[in-house]
């Protein structure tokens, strides 16, 4: 359950739905120890409240500018108790603060995408591991959203969905799409939304478009094909581990035979020889 309202909170409900945290505080979003996700967190709650402020401005500029129309509905011009003078102020005022909104809005996406890259990163000592996986991963040729299904990206829609709860959604505010999934996987869910329009458009993913988009969002669930897709997937991926597994555990035993071969010689044997 979001605790914020989207209507006078738009910015902490925004940043509920997509990264799925239970407040909007530094210590939910810096969960992992380090100063660029500190920082990152902290950007994204500064937007927050920044998208919240300019949407109170916006509701009290459409307040005044409702007045005054409901005047002039009510043919209260010609008795001056609506000026056309102030209807004429009201109107650019509107215009700016709705402009203000849109702008707090897309810097309110762009810091989420950042702290979201930094969230999804893998630690130094996976990113071998990662790009070991990488190498059997293969995309179409000659499509322009093919970062959105390489490494890894596809393999974690696909286990995502198969979890279950895993929807497609689009901002009411800016129309941008975004991906939701039940609370207990949410802080968990890294799954970019072009991800999920690829494997749709390839056949993986079925997207259920009788469901409102907006709320609660188009239930993804996966296709025969995606569920063969995921068994593939999670077989090469058991097959690259084993290999890995294997070639550690030979380097390591293959050290210890070559330096048992080798000969033992010592500073006392050296002046034993000498006498």
């Amino acid at each position: 359950m979001n605790p914020y309202d989207a209507d006078t909170h738009p910015g902490p409900y925004y940043v509920v739905e997509v990264l799925g945290v239970g407040d909007v505080s530094v210590p939910a979003l810096a969960h992992r120890p380090g100063k660029a996700l500190h920082q990152a967190a902290t950007r994204v709650i500064g937007a927050a409240a920044a998208l919240d402020e300019r949407h109170e401005k916006v509701l009290n500029a459409v307040q005044r500018a409702q007045r005054l129309l409901d005047g002039v509905g009510r043919g209260e011009v010609g008795r001056a108790q609506v000026s056309y003078m102030l209807l004429r102020t009201a109107l650019p005022e509107l215009g700016d603060v709705l402009a203000q909104q849109d702008r707090a809005y897309s810097q309110l996406v762009e810091s989420m995408s950042d702290y979201r890259r930094l969230l999804s990163s893998p630690e130094p000592a996976q990113r071998v591991t990662d790009k070991s996986h990488g190498q059997v991963q293969k995309t179409r040729p000659d499509r322009d959203d093919d970062w959105a299904v390489a490494g890894e990206r596809g393999l974690v829609a696909l286990e995502a969905v198969a979890a279950g709860g895993v929807r497609f959604r689009r901002n009411a505010i800016g129309e941008d799409p975004y991906i939701s999934g039940e609370k207990a996987q949410r802080q968990d869910l890294a799954v970019f939304p072009q991800t999920v329009q690829r494997l749709v458009a390839d056949g993986l993913l079925h997207q259920d478009t009788s469901e409102n988009v907006y709320r609660p969002g188009q239930l993804l669930s996966l296709t025969a094909q995606g569920e063969a897709a995921l068994r593939d997937g999670r077989a090469t991926t058991s097959r690259v581990s084993a290999a890995l597994g294997r070639t550690t555990t030979q380097t390591k035993s293959g050290a210890l035979a070559d330096s048992a071969a080798l000969p033992v010689t010592t500073t006392v044997g050296a002046h034993s020889r000498s006498r």
